[in-house]
Protein backbone atom coordinates (compact mmCIF):
# COMPACT_ATOMS: atom_id res chain seq x y z
CA UNK A 1 0.00 0.00 0.00
CA UNK A 2 2.79 2.35 0.91
CA UNK A 3 4.23 2.01 -2.63
CA UNK A 4 0.66 3.03 -3.65
CA UNK A 5 0.84 6.04 -2.13
CA UNK A 6 4.60 6.81 -3.05
CA UNK A 7 3.50 6.66 -6.18
CA UNK A 8 0.15 8.79 -6.06
CA UNK A 9 1.76 11.50 -4.24
CA UNK A 10 4.99 11.28 -6.05
CA UNK A 11 6.67 11.17 -2.74
CA UNK A 12 10.02 11.02 -4.33
CA UNK A 13 10.27 14.10 -5.94
CA UNK A 14 11.92 16.57 -3.84
CA UNK A 15 9.74 19.30 -2.72
CA UNK A 16 10.50 22.89 -2.31
CA UNK A 17 8.04 25.62 -1.92
CA UNK A 18 11.43 28.41 -3.09
CA UNK A 19 12.17 26.14 -6.02
CA UNK A 20 8.59 25.94 -7.56
CA UNK A 21 8.07 29.75 -6.52
CA UNK A 22 11.09 30.62 -8.28
CA UNK A 23 10.30 28.42 -11.11
CA UNK A 24 6.59 30.26 -11.25
CA UNK A 25 8.11 34.14 -10.96
CA UNK A 26 10.67 32.75 -13.96
CA UNK A 27 7.86 31.43 -16.10
CA UNK A 28 5.51 34.22 -15.55
CA UNK A 29 7.74 37.24 -15.22
CA UNK A 30 9.73 35.80 -18.71
CA UNK A 31 7.15 34.78 -20.90
CA UNK A 32 4.55 37.90 -19.92
CA UNK A 33 7.72 40.01 -21.00
CA UNK A 34 8.95 38.36 -24.25
CA UNK A 35 5.23 37.46 -25.04
CA UNK A 36 3.50 40.97 -24.63
CA UNK A 37 5.66 43.45 -23.15
CA UNK A 38 8.23 43.82 -25.76
CA UNK A 39 5.18 44.50 -28.39
CA UNK A 40 3.87 46.99 -25.78
CA UNK A 41 7.13 48.76 -25.64
CA UNK A 42 7.06 49.01 -29.83
CA UNK A 43 3.69 50.17 -29.92
CA UNK A 44 4.56 52.82 -27.96
CA UNK A 45 7.22 54.27 -30.16
CA UNK A 46 4.23 53.85 -33.15
CA UNK A 47 2.81 57.09 -34.55
CA UNK A 48 -1.12 56.08 -34.26
CA UNK A 49 -1.78 54.64 -30.92
CA UNK A 50 -4.82 51.88 -30.69
CA UNK A 51 -5.60 51.00 -27.09
CA UNK A 52 -8.15 50.43 -24.36
CA UNK A 53 -8.87 52.69 -22.26
CA UNK A 54 -10.88 51.39 -19.69
CA UNK A 55 -10.42 53.81 -16.79
CA UNK A 56 -10.48 56.76 -18.79
CA UNK A 57 -6.54 58.17 -18.23
CA UNK A 58 -6.34 58.16 -22.12
CA UNK A 59 -5.07 55.84 -24.43
CA UNK A 60 -1.51 56.88 -24.41
CA UNK A 61 -1.49 56.81 -20.52
CA UNK A 62 -3.44 53.10 -20.72
CA UNK A 63 -0.60 51.90 -23.48
CA UNK A 64 2.20 53.52 -21.13
CA UNK A 65 0.90 51.93 -17.70
CA UNK A 66 0.36 48.35 -19.23
CA UNK A 67 3.40 48.26 -20.71
CA UNK A 68 5.33 49.75 -17.66
CA UNK A 69 3.37 46.61 -15.67
CA UNK A 70 3.83 43.97 -18.82
CA UNK A 71 8.14 45.15 -19.03
CA UNK A 72 8.78 46.52 -16.22
CA UNK A 73 7.23 44.30 -13.64
CA UNK A 74 7.45 41.14 -15.33
CA UNK A 75 11.38 42.07 -15.18
CA UNK A 76 11.15 42.75 -11.45
CA UNK A 77 8.67 39.53 -11.01
CA UNK A 78 11.34 37.52 -13.14
CA UNK A 79 14.49 38.73 -10.49
CA UNK A 80 12.11 38.93 -7.54
CA UNK A 81 13.19 42.23 -6.79
CA UNK A 82 10.14 44.56 -5.14
CA UNK A 83 7.92 41.15 -5.94
CA UNK A 84 5.01 41.68 -4.54
CA UNK A 85 4.84 45.17 -6.06
CA UNK A 86 5.19 43.66 -9.37
CA UNK A 87 2.84 40.77 -8.76
CA UNK A 88 0.04 43.43 -7.60
CA UNK A 89 0.73 46.08 -10.65
CA UNK A 90 0.60 42.88 -12.99
CA UNK A 91 -2.24 41.06 -11.39
CA UNK A 92 -4.59 44.79 -11.83
CA UNK A 93 -3.23 44.78 -15.58
CA UNK A 94 -3.98 41.07 -16.20
CA UNK A 95 -7.66 41.64 -14.08
CA UNK A 96 -8.44 44.99 -16.05
CA UNK A 97 -7.52 42.92 -19.51
CA UNK A 98 -9.80 40.18 -18.44
CA UNK A 99 -12.72 42.38 -17.70
CA UNK A 100 -12.50 45.19 -20.22
CA UNK A 101 -11.02 44.25 -23.33
CA UNK A 102 -12.46 40.59 -22.65
CA UNK A 103 -15.56 41.09 -20.74
CA UNK A 104 -15.00 38.22 -18.88
CA UNK A 105 -15.38 35.61 -21.44
CA UNK A 106 -13.29 32.76 -20.89
CA UNK A 107 -14.00 31.19 -24.62
CA UNK A 108 -15.05 32.40 -27.60
CA UNK A 109 -13.77 34.49 -30.21
CA UNK A 110 -12.84 37.87 -27.70
CA UNK A 111 -11.46 35.23 -24.78
CA UNK A 112 -9.68 36.15 -22.13
CA UNK A 113 -8.38 32.80 -20.80
CA UNK A 114 -4.70 34.11 -20.99
CA UNK A 115 -4.88 36.89 -18.79
CA UNK A 116 -7.33 35.07 -16.23
CA UNK A 117 -4.98 32.41 -16.11
CA UNK A 118 -1.98 34.97 -16.07
CA UNK A 119 -3.81 36.75 -12.93
CA UNK A 120 -4.57 33.90 -10.99
CA UNK A 121 -0.61 33.28 -11.17
CA UNK A 122 0.32 36.80 -9.89
CA UNK A 123 -2.17 36.66 -7.66
CA UNK A 124 -0.66 33.42 -6.01
CA UNK A 125 2.73 35.33 -5.65
CA UNK A 126 1.54 38.34 -4.79
CA UNK A 127 0.29 35.98 -1.59
CA UNK A 128 3.12 33.97 -1.24
CA UNK A 129 5.55 36.38 -1.58
CA UNK A 130 9.39 35.74 -3.52
CA UNK A 131 10.94 32.84 -2.06
CA UNK A 132 14.10 32.74 -1.07
CA UNK A 133 15.61 32.20 -4.34
CA UNK A 134 14.64 36.12 -5.08
CA UNK A 135 17.01 39.47 -4.95
CA UNK A 136 14.00 40.38 -2.21
CA UNK A 137 15.09 37.75 0.00
CA UNK A 138 18.92 39.21 -0.16
CA UNK A 139 18.15 42.63 0.71
CA UNK A 140 18.77 43.70 4.53
CA UNK A 141 15.75 43.88 6.96
CA UNK A 142 14.57 46.87 8.46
Amino acid sequence: MSRVRAFLTLSTVPTSQDVGLLLLRLWLGVSMVTLHGLGKVERLQADSVQFADPFGFGVGASLTLATMAEAGASVLLALGLGTRWAALALSVTMTTAFVFAHGMALSGERSGELPFVYAAGFVAVLVMGPGRYSVDARLPSA
